[in-house]
C-alpha cells in the first residue's frame, strides 16, 4: 500500500511523516500494493486533524480523529480503520470474492456477533428540481440533515448535507 501524506495549515516533519508510514505499512498486509492510502493533515482551532482514506477499487475505508496530539490522531485512526475492517470482513468478502485488493485472511475476525445491516424504514419521494441553495432551504425547513434533490443545473440527483462544522456540503452523482 502506498501512503501519500498532504498538509493544509500545518507543517509535518519527518519523525511524524515516518511515523505516519510506518502504522499504515501495519494496515498495508491487509491491501494490495497499488491501493493508496490518502492522508490529509490538518490544524484547525488549536488542534491536529487527521483524515485517512483508501479507496479499494470501490470500497472506501475513512476515518478522522482531531485532538491536541497529532500522535494520539495517528493511533486513533489506525484503531479505526483496522475496526472497521474486522467488523464488516464477512460483508466485504462476499463482495470483493474475485478481487485481489483486500486480503481477507490477514484481516482479523471481531470476536463478538458483527452487528446486522438491516433496513428498518423505506421512504419514496419525488425528486424536484431545485438549485442547491433551494434544497438546503428546504432541508433547514424540514429540520432534517441531508436532502435529496433533481439539481437544475447538472440536471443530475444531488444531496446537500449539514456539516459537523455547521457549514453545508453538495453530493454530486456523475452519469
Amino acid at each position: 500500500m502506498k501512503v501519500v501524506i498532504t498538509c493544509k495549515n500545518f507543517t509535518a516533519n519527518d519523525h511524524l511523516k515516518d511515523t505516519i508510514e510506518k502504522k499504515f505499512d501495519k494496515l498495508g498486509k491487509y491491501f494490495s500494493k497499488d491501493i493508496v492510502a490518502n492522508i490529509m493533515l490538518s490544524h484547525e482551532r488549536g488542534k491536529s486533524r487527521l483524515e485517512a482514506t483508501i479507496n479499494a477499487k470501490g470500497t472506501i475505508f475513512r476515518a478522522e480523529e482531531t485532538n491536541e496530539d497529532v500522535y494520539t490522531c495517528v493511533d486513533k485512526v489506525i484503531d479505526k480503520l483496522s475496526s472497521q475492517m474486522s467488523r464488516f470482513k464477512t460483508k466485504l468478502q462476499r463482495k470483493h470474492k474475485d478481487q485481489k485488493e483486500i486480503m481477507f485472511a490477514e484481516v482479523p475476525d471481531i470476536p463478538e456477533e458483527a452487528e446486522e445491516m438491516k433496513i428498518v424504514r423505506t421512504k419514496k419521494f419525488d425528486l424536484l428540481p431545485m438549485s442547491a441553495e433551494e434544497a438546503i432551504l428546504q432541508m433547514e425547513l424540514l429540520e432534517h440533515n441531508f436532502y435529496v434533490f433533481l439539481n437544475m443545473e447538472t440536471d443530475s440527483v444531488s444531496v446537500v448535507y449539514k456539516r459537523n462544522d455547521g457549514a453545508y456540503g453538495l453530493l454530486e452523482t456523475s452519469h
